[in-house]
């Protein structure tokens, strides 16, 4: 897979554009982003679910029938037989290409391979026990009336599966929405194949090319072209897009680099059509969407079932601080109103996921009429904005405590780059003027704590130099996240925040 390098995109690319000023795009973009979109589903969890579920039923079933009419003593033998069955039959299933979207969807070609692959696996199991000479230990009423109660049970579940599978297909909610990047015959070429292998998988949005002309015309097979390449960035900000598919050569090297350099801000799948290459590679190489095989090219950082582990491991962390941290919460919402008129709670926009704008809350720690909501002013030592209370909230990071409430309403994460606000500036710069590529930091939730925040990078960032080492650091915890890192950042923040000297 292509990776950006990220130190080299911030010093070569920049997405200039202003979030929070709207670049024009085509009146045909326009329509697209103002129509309503039904939310998605995850391919990857559907199937990982199914499996568990299928698992499940089987192991289920085997030992419902030893435990109604075996001796329930032989638990330690049957036990291990039946967990080695239903994990051979899983890997068996996916060897067969059995659990993908697109094989739910079908019936007797299914269900044809589903009774073949379930019987291999029993065959396989009759042989072991015959080879093992452990017929003594397994009744072969079991193992019949296992294979035959297992077949009936998998053609029911899968028909089950088919019906819901195929009522998501109708709603719309397993395509995923995506744009082409590229014009002309390619991708009328790439079009086709999309039409012939993964028109149920792929809700094609339109194209974006840098060309013109007869090159790239304004509408391919009934698609628009909806703006050039650089238009893509603002159209993937505001309305969803999950993938973007490339439809150039790679003998177009220094096009498909200046188009990986531009939309790898983005928190998109990019894939590359492998009908644009002469290369032909291995089958290990592609990848598929639908029937339609792609080269990755870069990936979402976060998706699919890790999406799934963090969101979880963001709520449990959430709910438990704030049960354990409540009294210090209350004790300082009461010093707060004790010392200076006003709110307790100070509500400020700030860029989410994929810049999209959220009201993040903090304790109040500036005086009513002197707070900053846009933070258009570095907080800097002894300022005289801020209250007493509020320099001792600053310092220990309790401010932010409120936040712990963004993360259950999802807004936030507990550890990711931290959210800036809309208007802070570093060398009298605006953050995404300071440091090129800096946009490349919201492909993530933004959080509570995070990679920079650990390594000594919190507090004012008055340098351009310090602007650059948080980007820095919170790039380094995108490309490298895993739910061991987030737990290392949350355990390392309470001890970083005693040794920091840089928070006012």
């Amino acid at each position: 897979m292509y990776r950006v390098d990220p130190q080299k995109a911030i010093t070569d690319h920049a997405t200039r554009q202003p979030v929070d000023q709207e670049q024009r795009l085509t009146p045909q973009a326009e329509a697209i982003i103002a129509a309503p979109v039904e939310s998605s589903l995850s391919g990857t969890v559907i199937t990982g679910v199914a499996q568990v579920a299928e698992a499940a039923l089987l192991a289920l079933l085997g030992y419902g029938i030893h435990a109604a009419y075996i001796n329930p003593n032989s638990d330690a033998v049957y036990i291990p037989v039946i967990l080695t069955t239903v994990l051979l039959a899983n890997v068996v299933f996916n060897a067969v290409r059995l659990h993908r979207i697109s094989a739910y969807r079908t019936l007797y070609s299914q269900l044809g391979r589903i009774i073949g692959a379930w019987t291999a696996v029993m065959v396989v199991l009759m042989v072991g026990v015959f080879l093992f000479k452990a017929s003594d230990l397994i009744s072969r009423f079991w193992l019949i009336t296992w294979l035959l109660s297992g077949a009936g049970t998998l053609v029911i579940y899968r028909m089950l599966l088919r019906i819901l599978v195929q009522r998501w297909t109708e709603q719309g909610r397993l395509k995923r929405r995506t744009a082409i990047v590229g014009g002309g015959n390619d991708a009328a070429i790439l079009i086709q194949q999309i039409q012939a292998g993964a028109s149920r998988d792929i809700n094609l949005l339109g194209l974006f090319d840098d060309r013109e002309g007869e090159r790239s015309p304004d509408e391919v097979l009934g698609h628009k072209k909806l703006g050039r390449v650089s238009d893509l960035i603002e159209f993937a900000r505001r309305t969803p897009v999950d993938l973007v598919i490339v439809s150039m050569p790679l003998s177009a090297e220094k096009r498909v680099l200046d188009m990986l350099t531009q939309l790898w801000v983005l928190p998109v799948d990019i894939r590359l059509s492998a009908h644009s290459s002469k290369l032909k590679f291995t089958e290990k190489a592609y990848s598929y969407v639908g029937e339609l095989p792609v080269l990755d090219m870069a990936d979402r950082p976060i998706s699919d079932w890790n999406l799934v582990f963090k969101a979880v491991f963001d709520r449990a962390v959430a709910l438990f601080a704030l049960i354990l941290l409540s009294p210090v919460m209350i004790i300082t919402a009461i010093a707060i109103k004790l010392e200076s008129k006003g709110p307790v709670l100070f509500r400020q926009k700030r860029h989410g996921f994929n810049n999209e704008l959220i009201d993040i809350y903090k304790f109040r720690s500036m005086y009513t009429d002197r707070t900053d909501a846009n933070a258009s002013k570095l907080v800097t030592r002894d300022d005289p904005r801020v209250t007493r209370v509020g320099r001792f909230i600053r310092k220990t990071s309790i401010d932010e405590l409120p936040q712990l409430f963004n993360v259950l309403k999802g807004e936030l994460s507990v550890v990711g780059p931290r959210p800036h606000a809309l208007h802070a500036k570093a060398d009298n710069k605006l953050y995404y003027e300071a440091v090129e590529g800096y946009f490349a930091r919201h492909r993530v939730k933004p959080g509570i704590t995070g990679w920079a925040q650990i390594n000594g990078w919190r507090g004012e960032t008055d340098t351009i130099d310090k602007i650059m080492q948080r980007v820095n650091h919170d790039l380094y915890y995108i490309e490298n996240w895993s739910i061991l890192l987030d737990i290392y950042i949350l355990v390392m923040t309470p001890i970083r925040l005693f040794t920091s000297k840089n928070a006012y």
